[in-house]
């Protein structure tokens, strides 16, 4: 899945499915879990999984795994952030592997780092990168990485003081408050990041307490050729030959605390990390993993489902498809913006197949009907029971017209806020409204401030961008826009594209990115240089972008209305399957929040007569090779280690294994997460889910269902063998 989603684009996108994806209720429920389902909350492992972990083959303790007090497994656990995990969440999951900061993550997380310090002299993209010292690491402005120090469960201080009077918004505003006053306390002067979350959609919460360091250093990355091998054709895809791994490394202050980037600063000395095994995988061998997933919609309704396959994955597959192939064209022929888009066109691609997946395996995984099936089932539990009833009879009812109301006007919302505010002209033009209303005011003092930080946003704007590009998808969106959208639902501007350029979406691209202040960083500069109302009135980009806020103003209060009338139903209804079976262990949705999954490595049959082994091996790097198509080129140094066959102590029986299978319930954010054995044993690194379960987010698949991982030992043969990386070996703890 890469399962991680990673970039600029990706990220704002994120924030929009967020709103989208409620965790509202419904799949079947049986006494127990289905066999190795389930993202847990480590500080309820030793009452609710301890003994069923234990049976499959973990030989740790408890406490051991999860201990807030001494040193633990859970402490070689690292989320990874743009700034701070309160405000953003995690986008991927790393571990620590020495006692020296060093963390494992998968390649695609670290791929914005990498294309960062890439440049045509020195890509590494396309060449990889490893430091041979300290001094050879490189930083990386905004990266975070953040250690769980402890969980609570503050429900009893929440709860008790939200009325069922108060509407959702009175209630949000309430938990916001209420949750404000928990982390101000449990900070203690500013020594920790604090959290609180929701769960089980608002029936209880709890308090994560983090330390969050902000000196996060590239150290090694394979070139894209291993660690990306097989690109967009085999994501999401098994069997898999990816080397998915990069390695980082965590800097603190000379006391070993969170510090901003620092020349002086000294790698991080962890409380525990991880020993990696080289003894290998087999089948039905126990395996956890530990991690920070992001969303998961497990309790989705058939209506959430129905809404998002008529009137939310189709708007985003056609916008994303567009974007992605107004950049290919450019960076198929263009190294610079190759390389300067390689990280946003990852993520746009890995979202697109990602809904493209889901909307094919929700209808052939048949999900809506095993939903149906606990609707019936929860429906026929309220109605047994006048005190249920009182409280239940509504709320599926409610959810369905929620959904309704929501597709009413979700296609010319999310139109227009991706393929309109999104656009980056618009966007970027969006950024000078301060501008406008100091010059409004005419007041000097904000007009200098303003233009002063403008400066600042026109340098930042345009350090990876490219004109063809911007200016190809403009006209390619507008036009998208035009052909998904009723005539009278479509933004002023597009009556200006009609009437003055009849509709020809290339003219009037060519026009705007041709006379614009907006469209370069010389005109933008210019602009400021003698500001000026006069252009506000009259340049089409900033005409394009109040037509583009006018036509969002129109549609975001039914939008948000909508979303907020679901939000008791989702409550109750959690609330009442949790009545319905008070004897089955119940997991939370994924929120961003640390959890663990255990289960097995296995194999799995996709199909009649078809058989998927749980693991590749080097030799199937040699057979898909095609030098012909870049995803699939095979590095030379790889060649000839493989014809030499020689693996080191991480090959077996004339084999090296490259990934394997487990039956893991991971989702987005899991990228990068260890794979542990029952020893407490690093063995891979998961970053993908299968094809055939692509709907395993709204509902987990037991028998599809499965967690693709880079085993280790590929891993380190990587460093070892082909980058000559030893000194990287020499930090870890090697167990054979």
């Amino acid at each position: 899945m890469n399962v991680m989603i990673k970039n600029r684009s990706t990220l704002v996108f994120l924030l929009l499915i967020g709103m989208i994806f409620l965790m509202v209720p419904g799949k079947r429920i049986d006494a127990g879990n289905p066999p190795d389902e389930g993202m847990w909350l480590p500080i309820l492992i030793k009452r609710l999984n301890y003994v069923d972990m234990q049976k499959m083959g973990l030989h740790l303790t408890p406490e051991e795994l999860y201990n807030a007090n001494n040193s633990s497994l859970k402490d070689a656990i690292v989320g990874l952030s743009s700034g701070s995990p309160a405000n953003r969440g995690f986008f991927c999951t790393a571990e620590m592997v020495s006692d020296q900061g060093l963390i494992f993550t998968n390649h695609h997380c670290g791929y914005g780092a990498i294309q960062n310090h890439s440049t045509t002299e020195h890509d590494y993209l396309a060449d990889g990168f490893w430091a041979r010292s300290l001094s050879d690491e490189l930083p990386n402005e905004g990266m975070c990485a953040s250690f769980l120090h402890r969980i609570e469960n503050v429900t009893d201080s929440i709860i008790p003081f939200l009325d069922d009077t108060l509407s959702s918004s009175q209630r949000s505003k309430k938990v916001r408050e209420i949750s404000k006053r928990i982390t101000k306390r449990a900070s203690e002067e500013k020594t920790y990041e604090c959290s609180v979350k929701s769960f089980y959609s608002g029936n209880e919460y709890y308090l994560f307490v983090f330390r969050t360091y902000k000196d996060v250093r590239l150290v090694g990355a394979p070139p894209s050729s291993i660690g990306k091998y097989g690109g967009d054709t085999d994501n999401w895809m098994w069997p898999r030959h990816t080397g998915d791994f990069s390695i980082l490394r965590v800097y603190a202050d000379k006391d070993n605390n969170p510090a901003e980037y620092s020349e002086e600063n000294v790698p991080y000395q962890p409380d525990y990390h991880l020993p990696i095994s080289i003894a290998g995988v087999e089948k039905n061998e126990f395996a956890m993993i530990w991690g920070y997933p992001g969303r998961t919609s497990r309790y989705m309704t058939s209506y959430g489902i129905q809404y998002n396959l008529n009137d939310f994955y189709p708007v985003i597959i056609d916008i994303f498809g567009k974007q992605m192939k107004a950049m290919k064209t450019k960076m198929n022929v263009d190294k610079v913006a190759r390389i300067a888009y390689s990280d946003n066109y990852a993520g746009l691609s890995n979202t697109w197949k990602n809904f493209i997946g889901q909307t094919k395996m929700l209808k052939k995984n048949h999900v809506i009907e095993k939903k149906e099936v606990i609707e019936r089932d929860f429906t026929n539990w309220v109605n047994a029971n006048d005190m249920r009833t009182e409280k239940y009879a509504e709320v599926l009812p409610a959810l369905k017209e929620g959904y309704q109301k929501l597709g009413e006007v979700s296609v010319p919302f999310y139109y227009t806020r991706i393929a309109g505010m999104r656009l980056d002209i618009v966007r970027f033009a969006g950024g000078f409204s301060a501008l406008k209303d100091a010059l409004e005011k005419k007041n000097k003092a904000a007009l200098k401030e303003t233009v002063d930080d403008l400066r600042t946003l026109v340098e930042e704007h345009f350090q990876e961008w490219d004109f063809d590009i911007e200016k190809n998808t403009f006209a390619s969106l507008l036009r998208l826009y035009a052909e998904k959208i009723a005539k009278e639902d479509l933004p002023s501007i597009f009556e200006v594209i009609e009437k003055d350029y009849k509709n020809d979406f290339d003219s009037f691209a060519d026009k705007v990115y041709s006379t614009s202040v907006f469209a370069t960083a010389e005109s933008a500069n210019k602009f400021l240089d003698k500001p000026s109302l006069k252009v506000f009135k009259k340049d089409l980009a900033w005409l394009t972008t109040e037509s583009m806020q006018t036509e969002s103003g129109k549609y975001a209060g039914a939008f948000g209305s909508a979303r907020s009338g679901l939000t008791k139903g989702n409550r109750l209804f959690i609330d009442g399957l949790r009545d319905m079976y008070p004897d089955k262990k119940f997991y939370p949705d994924a929120n961003s929040s640390l959890r663990f999954t255990f289960g097995k490595v296995l194999d799995y049959f996709p199909a009649d007569a078809v058989h998927y082994d749980y693991y590749t091996t080097l030799a199937g790097v040699m057979e898909k090779e095609d030098p012909t198509n870049p995803e699939f080129i095979v590095d030379e140094k790889l060649k000839e280690l493989y014809e030499a066959k020689d693996y080191g102590p991480y090959g077996e029986d004339g084999e090296l294994v490259v990934c394997f299978l487990t039956t893991n319930d991971i989702t987005g954010g899991n990228s990068g997460s260890p794979v542990i054995n029952g020893d407490g044993q690093l063995i891979g690194l998961a970053f993908d889910g299968n094809w055939e379960a692509m709907s395993g987010d709204i509902l987990f698949e037991p028998n599809l269902q499965r967690c693709i991982n880079v085993d280790i030992r590929y891993v380190l043969f990587i460093i070892d063998k082909v980058a000559n990386a030893t000194n990287i070996i020499d930090e870890l703890t090697i167990v054979n």
